[in-house]
């Protein structure tokens, strides 16, 4: 008799082949869309780099929000969108979404947990709605987004953007 668990893990394991297929059209349609930008032979940091050192210059925060562009990074975590992130022994629940032309992060210090059945859930969503809604949410991240850094990787510095002004220190 199988458990619970293992009936999703089931059902989630049969969407590998179709999720492999997805990153890789994803890749093709965004170097296409963004072949004047991404056409040099620059070299682009990973999104996990840029995340990480977000967080280590924010000197771990309880949060953050901010989003990156795609063509400012190799989008080494597609497919992933509630995750756990560890860094320098303090974990992160990630909630993170590509939201064209950004990949949003929101970071929320937290205990480890099991969060395979959520980033499952989200990730769901955003098929079923053909990720219209976080195109119309990175379209307006575009407009609105006015607050920037600049976060230094392997490859240079990358320009993270913010909606809001956050504040240093803040629980919430």
């Amino acid at each position: 008799m199988s458990t619970l668990s293992e009936k999703i893990f089931f059902f989630l394991s049969s969407f590998l082949p179709v999720m492999l297929f997805l990153k890789k059209a994803h890749e093709v349609f965004l170097r296409i869309l963004l072949f004047p930008v991404t056409g040099s032979s620059r070299q682009r940091p990973s999104a996990s780099e840029v995340l990480t050192g977000h967080l280590l210059q924010r000197s771990l925060p309880h949060w953050t929000s901010f989003c990156v562009k795609y063509s400012a990074v190799q989008n080494d975590q597609f497919g992933l969108s509630n995750f756990n992130w560890e860094v320098r022994g303090t974990n992160y629940h990630i909630l993170r979404t590509g939201c064209f032309p950004f990949i949003k992060y929101h970071c929320s210090k937290a205990p480890w947990q099991d969060l395979k059945t959520e980033d499952w859930f989200f990730t769901a969503l955003k098929v079923i709605n053909f990720g219209i809604p976080t195109l119309l949410y990175g379209l307006s991240s575009w407009i609105f987004a006015r607050f920037t850094e600049t976060v230094p990787t392997s490859c240079g510095p990358v320009t993270v953007y913010f909606l809001n002004k956050e504040d240093e220190g803040a629980m919430f």
